[in-house]
């Protein structure tokens, strides 16, 4: 299996340190967070990974190709000349997952202790096009999933904006983990292009198809965002 590490976000909210650096290479416990991200990948079995890159792109190429000890297979896929967002980051690496069945894609600001290999055994058990790992926890932004965890919408909390895919009389709110497995078919149903959202492209999907949600409420999973994130975060990994 292969994998995603999206890497190119500007990073605003780590500022001061992404005045200077990407967010990927902010430190926790003297490992950049994308080396926590390779080893959690490596953990589960996969070390074929393509990880995209915008922000103070060459120091993450020079660390990526200076140091032999990550052990994974790493291809970069440039975002230097424009910053896509997590949807068109997917897209433009599309080329890196054929002939695969179901691949990996997680946002190396996030570290959990989330069994993946159960979430792609949950993946292979049903018959859609993805699943998500998300929560039961505070957030401004959520999923809304229907009583059998099939994604029907979106909210935003602090603006009550709702973006339903599907009507359902029930929908429970819950936060992405910023982790998924996707089946390739994603690709062949996707009418944005350029810059844009993976959330936008998901509502899409969910509209003529089964995107399910995994809840892994009860792992650790810190969003490292903030500088006090990093500190909380050295105390946990």
């Amino acid at each position: 299996m292969k994998a995603m590490i999206f890497a190119a976000g500007l990073g605003t909210r780590l500022k001061p340190f992404t005045d200077h650096h990407p967010k990927a290479l902010a430190e926790v416990n003297g490992l950049t967070l994308l080396e926590h991200n390779l080893k959690y990948l490596q953990r589960f079995g996969i070390y074929e990974v393509i990880v995209n890159v915008h922000h103070f792109a060459q120091q993450i190429e020079d660390i990526l190709f200076e140091n032999s000890e990550f052990d994974s297979n790493i291809i970069i896929s440039d975002e230097r000349d424009l910053l896509l967002d997590t949807g068109g980051g997917l897209k433009k690496a599309a080329w890196f997952f054929e002939n695969e069945q179901n691949f990996v894609v997680m946002n190396v600001d996030v570290l959990t202790s989330l069994d993946l290999a159960k979430m792609i055994q949950h993946q292979d058990a049903n018959d859609s096009v993805g699943t998500l790992a998300v929560m039961k926890r505070d957030s401004s932004r959520q999923f809304l999933f229907d009583e059998y965890m099939n994604l029907c919408g979106w909210a935003n909390n602090k603006t009550n904006e709702q973006k339903i895919s599907r009507e359902v009389s029930w929908m429970q709110p819950l936060a992405f983990s910023g982790i998924q497995v996707l089946n390739t078919s994603v690709f062949s149903d996707c009418p944005f292009e350029g810059k844009f959202s993976i959330v936008d492209w998901y509502l899409h999907l969910a509209k003529k198809n089964v995107l399910k949600g995994y809840d892994h409420t009860g792992n650790i999973f810190i969003d490292v965002g903030k500088p006090e994130s990093l500190e909380k975060a050295g105390y946990l990994f």
